[in-house]
């Protein structure tokens, strides 16, 4: 490598610049990190953004090149006021775990050396260039982790990899590509993908990003399919001016609080999106009148009819005047002004249902009735417009897949996404206190091995129900992480008292729980079974062991639901360890973010 080609190279990269787009959580708008992006990359004599890494590449000078524009990078980055109760999500291309010379551990001295706390730096992977040495690749990633840096998957769903990618990294965020989120509200096909995309990634433990928000529909429909993150210019476009970033986002906000009280509206809100306003016509009016109607909407072939006071009386159906008008005198009549036949003779009663009604319920009523277009739907007795069959079905899909994602299907209590919006929100909520309760069964394994995934359902039903018998207090949520991982979500309780209950589970639980054992095992107070090291051993009957986690009112907090759920993950051993199966730790920010 020449020297003037290393020069070179440090004059093109001084002249780039980089711009920070925010990375908030879905229901809150805090800002949870940045991404960094590329700027004045032509001025810098580049043809285009990704010619910056092409051209490094070609000349083997990618490694050095990154370095040179991670430290750009993050020397702007501690220029934010909120930088350090964030994470700085940095791209990273694909080959330079190709070049010999790149080591995790360098890395990671770069990243010390500029005064960067590990914890708080992500670096995103893209699919766009496909990966040759997957085993280099992995102990690379590996290496990164180890130092509690987060790995990203950016623009998942378009590169060469695909699921494979997704497969063997495991990232711990994925970002959905914004070819999916541009007009989701309007694509049943994107929404569907953006959806599994989702779910695979909960079922993996990763938190999901929407990338490239831009809409208010964009973004409901992002919330709606349970996305954890989003960043687009709904939010902030790309700053340069680091004094423009904000610790929270307003616009977010409100739309989250929107979103909150049109679900207390029940269906409302998921009938309002597919309900078309018809044009109706008065009961008074005339033929002439109707028949504008039927001609101005080539496509509805039904005319709504509404009193003085916009109530529904009826439709018409086109093909019944065209029987009329086809008539042997029914031209004359229709012609004839004097006669003054009224429109009413040709409508007929249909069905009509209130726009608060539970889809379960509009349902109902369209199968006794099933040989009709729809339903008429009213708001306050008052015309609102027409509910097409297919459009009943889509609701209630959509409702059914929406039921689904919040809740654990054995448990029917809210599931993951739920979990990770009530920790949102608890951790924004600084005027009160909050216990987050963590319960893991032990010896769980052994029993479902031994009396069959039947039985273990049971058990876990058992728990879920106990536990939804404690959560009947609007200030306590129960929820279902999944297998037999519970949470339990106590807002403004005392911490004795706290304690107090999560003991008191445990002991139910226990004592209720042995009855699910044959007599001979509850005799010797154990079970024969082969454990994960495929050796049969003797495992202890179950039992539940618990994370209690204060959260103190007015207190600073960290702004991650994820790295909460990770710490209590990582406080359960000690939990299971302990003479009476508890842990409890109150959340200080060093404990998450140290500065």
């Amino acid at each position: 490598m020449e020297i003037g080609s290393l020069f070179e190279l440090e004059c093109k990269i001084k002249l780039l610049d980089y711009a920070f787009q925010p990375i908030v959580n879905i229901h809150t708008g805090l800002t949870y990190g940045y991404e960094a992006l590329l700027r004045n990359v032509q001025a810098a004599g580049f043809d285009s953004l990704p010619a910056v890494f092409d051209e490094m590449h070609s000349r083997q000078m990618l490694r050095i090149g990154n370095d040179l524009l991670f430290s750009k990078a993050t020397q702007k980055f501690k220029k934010i006021v909120n930088a350090s109760q964030t994470k700085l999500f940095f791209n990273l291309d694909n080959r330079l775990f190709e070049d010999d010379g790149y080591s995790a551990q360098k890395f990671g001295e770069e990243i010390e050396s500029v005064g960067f706390d590990p914890n708080n730096f992500c670096f995103e992977i893209s699919e766009r260039h496909e990966l040759r040495d997957w085993k280099r690749t992995l102990e690379i990633l590996r290496s990164h982790r180890s130092m509690g840096m987060k790995i990203a998957l950016d623009d998942c769903g378009t590169g060469f990899s695909g699921l494979k990618l997704l497969y063997l990294i495991q990232p711990d965020y994925i970002k959905i590509d914004r070819f999916f989120i541009e007009g989701i509200e309007k694509d049943s096909v994107k929404r569907l993908l953006a959806a599994s995309i989702v779910n695979i990634a909960h079922l993996m433990g990763s938190v999901v990003i929407a990338e490239g928000v831009e809409t208010e529909p964009e973004y409901y429909s992002c919330l709606n399919i349970g996305c954890d993150l989003l960043q687009g210019f709904l939010v902030q476009p790309p700053e340069i001016n680091t004094a423009e970033c904000c610790a929270a986002y307003a616009t977010i906000q409100r739309l989250s609080e929107a979103d909150r009280r049109s679900k207390s509206l029940g269906d409302s809100n998921l009938l309002r999106s597919e309900i078309r306003h018809l044009p109706a016509v008065k009961s008074d009016n005339g033929l002439l009148e109707l028949f504008d109607r039927l001609k101005d909407s080539y496509e509805n072939s039904i005319v709504p009819v509404v009193n003085q006071h916009n109530q529904p009386l009826g439709i018409i159906r086109e093909v019944d005047v065209k029987k009329f008008a086809y008539s042997k005198y029914g031209r004359y009549l229709l012609q004839n002004r004097t006669l003054k036949k009224p429109i009413t003779d040709f409508m007929c009663r249909f069905p009509v249902a209130d726009i608060h009604t539970p889809v379960e319920k509009l349902l109902e009523t369209y199968a006794v009735n099933n040989d009709i277009e729809g339903l008429i739907i009213v708001d306050k007795m008052q015309y609102v417009g027409f509910l097409r069959a297919q459009s009943l079905l889509r609701i209630l899909n959509e409702k059914r897949v929406m039921d689904a994602r919040e809740q654990n299907p054995l448990s029917k209590l809210p599931g993951n996404t739920m979990i990770f919006e009530y920790v949102s929100k608890a951790l924004l909520d600084t005027s009160s206190s909050y216990q987050l309760v963590y319960f893991d069964f032990d010896h769980f394994k052994a029993y479902n091995d031994s009396y069959g995934f039947r039985h273990g359902d049971r058990v876990i039903l058992l728990f879920a129900g106990m536990l939804q018998a404690y959560a009947q207090s609007p200030d306590r949520f129960a929820g279902h992480i999944g297998g037999d991982d519970f949470f339990l979500g106590i807002r403004n309780a005392a911490a004795s008292q706290v304690q107090a209950d999560v003991k008191d589970i445990a002991a139910r639980f226990n004592r209720n729980v042995v009855s699910f054992y044959d007599a001979k095992d509850i005799e010797r107070g154990f079970i024969v079974a082969f454990g994960r090291d495929h050796k049969e051993s003797r495992f202890p009957l179950i039992t539940v062991s618990s994370v209690i986690l204060e959260l103190p009112a007015s207190a600073y907090r960290i702004h991650a639901p994820d790295e909460i759920t990770r710490l209590i993950a990582a406080l359960k051993k000690d939990a299971k360890n302990s003479p009476n199966k508890i842990r409890t730790e109150t959340l200080h920010p060093f404990m998450l973010n140290p500065n």
